[in-house]
């Protein structure tokens, strides 16, 4: 069972849908319990990160979530969900993070692309992963962010993307996954990666 984590921030039904359709079996719940009893669990999430923490922290969720990674199995952020992994957001404000990625969440700063990035951009692979399996370099995958994670660490980076800077589009470190893109609105590529998830991670 995968454990979808409820915590207001947006988009459950359709990751769950979408986990579904590969084959997965989901839930959506904020228990903590149920969350650390899942195999894996992914942290979704669409908005501001001031309020995705202030979510997190409305349900108690924080220390749940650390001990989950602490237990050395498999977590998948999505969009703000992989952004609120990392040290701090600067989105209105600088706002402290969960801690568990070194690096911080910026804005885009381009006088020419429109911000937020809403749309598909391609996703340059860094080294290989059982999460990309079988997901050609360069696919296109479906965005929609103002603000973009930097990575402390450049090893973490399992794939990058270009949107006036370079940032990390994929990340890995050890169990834990974030992916800035939707998978679930990313059609045929979006679903190779979330069974991916399923089957290999």
């Amino acid at each position: 069972m995968i454990t979808i984590i409820d915590y207001g921030a947006g988009n459950l039904h359709s990751v769950q849908k979408a986990i579904e359709f590969v084959g997965g079996q989901a839930q959506i719940t904020s228990d903590a319990a149920k969350i650390l009893s899942a195999e894996k669990a992914i942290l979704p999430g669409v908005g501001a990160f001031k309020d995705g923490m202030d979510g997190l922290i409305a349900n108690n969720l924080p220390p749940v979530i650390k001990e989950f990674v602490a237990s050395e199995k498999p977590l998948l952020g999505i969009c703000l969900g992989m952004q609120l992994l990392f040290d701090e957001g600067h989105e209105h404000g600088i706002h402290e993070g969960l801690g568990i990625l070194p690096g911080r969440v910026l804005e885009f700063q381009s006088q020419t692309l429109k911000v937020p990035q809403i749309g598909w951009n391609t996703i340059v692979f860094e080294k290989e992963s059982p999460l990309i399996s079988e997901v050609p370099d360069e696919s296109y995958v479906y965005f929609n962010h103002g603000y973009y994670c930097a990575a402390a660490n450049p090893t973490h980076s399992l794939a990058r993307t270009d949107y006036g800077v370079e940032f990390t589009s994929v990340v890995n470190v050890e169990n834990i996954y974030g992916v800035q893109f939707h998978p679930e609105k990313s059609q045929k590529i979006g679903l190779q990666i979330l069974r991916n998830f399923v089957e290999k991670i």
